[in-house]
Formats: C-alpha cells, sequence, structure tokens
C-alpha cells in the first residue's frame, strides 16, 4: 500500500490538466496495477434499452373451462404447479352428468333394438318378403337413435369421460355426477380462477395454463429508433443475460406512446422469466468501421467528455471518445484510434488522478 501510494504521488507531481500524455515508468505502471488491452473493431453494438413484457405465445396458452355446469368439490393443483397432460385438475358434483349418462343409456338400448330391426329388415327387404317402405322407415329409425348416440356420446366425452368410464358405465349401469377436469397439455399453472364450493356454468373459466418454453418479449421501440429492424435479428436481454431472436415487426404506430410492436423469441434460458414481467431489451445493430466495444473501467469523465488513455512511449496518452452505447459489462466507443492500439483497461482512475494533478 506504501509503494502504490508513493507512486501515485509521484505521478500527481509530474502531470497537469494542460499535459495529454502522462509520463510513467514500468515500475510506476507495475506498482498501480496498470493494464492495457488492444482495441478490436466490432461489426454490431447493442442499442439503447429499451422497455419490453413477456408473453406467452398465443399458442401455448390455454382456459380449462367447466365442461358442464356443477359445484367445485375438489382443486387438485394450485397457480404455479406443472401439471401433464391428461392430468386431474379439478372435481366437479355435476347433476347434469347424471342426466347425460341415464340419457346415453336409454339411448344405447333403443339404438341396439333399432339396429336389430334395421338387419331384419334388410334382410327381408332382399328377400321381398317386406315393402320397401317398411324397410326404409326402419332404416330411418335406426339413423337417427345412431345420430343421437354419437351425439350425447361426444358430450360425455368432452365433459370427461373416457373409454374406460363408457366401458364401465355400460357394464355396471351405475351413474356418476362426478366430473374430473384434467390438463389439456403438459403446463404450468398461471392462475387459479375458482375456489371450492363454488358453483360454475358450462363454458366458465377454471384455470389458466401455459407451456413456457419458448416465451416472446413485446417490445415497443421508438419510432425514430426502429431502423431496419427486421426478423431474425438479435435481441439482448441484459438482466438476467439472455438473448433471442426477432420474429415479427409490427406495421403500425401505437398512439400511447408512439412505438412500434416489435415481437422477439426466447428459447434458452426461458426459466429466469415469468409471463408479465417487465424486462430492458437492446437490439443488435450494425456500427461503424471505428467502433470498439471496451471493458467500463477503460473509460472516464472529465471536462464534459469521454476519455480513454492510449499507451505510447514512455507513458500514455488521454484520447476523446464518444460513448455509443451501454452494455452490461461494457462500454461501445466510437473513436479515430486505429484498431490494434492499447488503451488501459485497468488502473485508469489513477491515470486519470495524475493527470488532472488531483483536480477535476
Amino acid at each position: 500500500m506504501k509503494i502504490l501510494l508513493a507512486g501515485f504521488l509521484m505521478l500527481s507531481s509530474l502531470s497537469t490538466v494542460a499535459a495529454d500524455l502522462v509520463p510513467i515508468s514500468q515500475t510506476q505502471r507495475n506498482a498501480l496495477g496498470i493494464e492495457t488491452a488492444p482495441l478490436a473493431a466490432i461489426g454490431k453494438r447493442l442499442g439503447p434499452r429499451l422497455p419490453g413484457k413477456v408473453a406467452v405465445p398465443n399458442d401455448q396458452l390455454r382456459i380449462v373451462t367447466a365442461p358442464q355446469p356443477g359445484l367445485v368439490e375438489t382443486l387438485l393443483v394450485a397457480e404455479g404447479e406443472e401439471v401433464g397432460k391428461g392430468q386431474p385438475m379439478l372435481r366437479l358434483q355435476s347433476p347434469r352428468m347424471l342426466e347425460l349418462q341415464g340419457e346415453y343409456l336409454e339411448i344405447r338400448a333403443r339404438h341396439n333394438l333399432a339396429w336389430s330391426n334395421y338387419k331384419r329388415d334388410r334382410q327381408l327387404n332382399s328377400e321381398g318378403i317386406i315393402a320397401r317402405r317398411r324397410f326404409l322407415e326402419t332404416e330411418a329409425k335406426y339413423r337417427e337413435l345412431d345420430t343421437s348416440l354419437a351425439r350425447t356420446r361426444s358430450i360425455l366425452e368432452l365433459a370427461g369421460m373416457d373409454a374406460a368410464a363408457f366401458k364401465k358405465l355400460e357394464s355396471d349401469r351405475e351413474l356418476s355426477s362426478i366430473l374430473t377436469v384434467t390438463a389439456p397439455f403438459d403446463g404450468v399453472v398461471l392462475e387459479q380462477m375458482v375456489t371450492a364450493g363454488k358453483r360454475v356454468q358450462a363454458a366458465d373459466p377454471l384455470y389458466r395454463i401455459a407451456s413456457l418454453n419458448p416465451l416472446w418479449l413485446e417490445i415497443h421501440v421508438p419510432l425514430e429508433q426502429l431502423g431496419d429492424a427486421h426478423p431474425g435479428q438479435t435481441v439482448v436481454v441484459p438482466e438476467p443475460g439472455l438473448t433471442g431472436t426477432i420474429i415479427t415487426v409490427g406495421g403500425m404506430v401505437h398512439g400511447v406512446d408512439q412505438g412500434v410492436l416489435v415481437r422477439a423469441e426466447i428459447r434458452e434460458g426461458t426459466e429466469k422469466l415469468r409471463p408479465g414481467q417487465f424486462v430492458q431489451v437492446q437490439l443488435s445493430v450494425p456500427t461503424g468501421k471505428q467502433s470498439y466495444r471496451v471493458a467500463k473501467s477503460a473509460v472516464v469523465y472529465a471536462q464534459g467528455k469521454s476519455w480513454v488513455f492510449v499507451e505510447q512511449p514512455g507513458g500514455f496518452e488521454a484520447v476523446t471518445v464518444s460513448v455509443a452505447s451501454e452494455e452490461t459489462e461494457h462500454l461501445v466507443i466510437l473513436t479515430g484510434l486505429a484498431p490494434g492500439a492499447r488503451i488501459v483497461t485497468r488502473g485508469s482512475a489513477a491515470i486519470k488522478a495524475a493527470w488532472l494533478g488531483g483536480e477535476e
């Protein structure tokens, strides 16, 4: 520490704000821990931070509704839980299920009789024993009951009855008012929209579930910053450090903020985001020939300007630069320096103090 302080005081005595070259010996450089790195031109930089909102793609979001009116008996999952396709989510007590099952059994019995009559009259008609009119009447009755049976079965299937449940109903003829609502796909419960003991009508919402990979970022880009934004362009979420790709660029300007809706897709790291979350987003845009990405510690500020220290024989020269954009750990600067010029990346504060003679 004493060596470092002595070196710093020596630098201060050698420098004034009027001199852009700060003379530093190798011994002083080692004591102050000064490090340098060459400038490397970049082809792209990150634009200014823009507001974005995390959203679920439309085809990955589903509202689970009540297939029949009834009373919510049991909630089997809650908000935040993962569910698999076909997993029971809720049980309803539905008197309407008793009616439908009874109707199904009644129509099925009549259908079986009509099928038997249809086969008999078809044979008799082919042998010329009965009139064709009678056969057509028998056929019409069978077709009518066949349609009614299929309709009632479809309603029960929509209510959650599967093949095993139908087989049990047909063999045991035991009616049940319990209706189990299942998950339509693998996903996460975003919202529970009912409570136990609540009466619901058909099509009332019960749960909102979604598949959370991939996710969308809905970014409102001011018209003057839209530039040549296009599908396939990279976007960056600085925190928590994710990248995505633009998939659509809106065709209208929103009146509230005069911005254009740009939608990007995130496929990796989606577990770090939550639907509805607001984030800061940056678009990757082309840069000029004299753009460089440098560590934030490489740039110092004095006299209302931005500076970097360029390594020269016997010391370091202060050179003004323009900061084009700010990234998580870096700055993109514009400067007339040539690629390969070595600038200070560590120890800039000590050189600045010596350069300004202790006053800013």
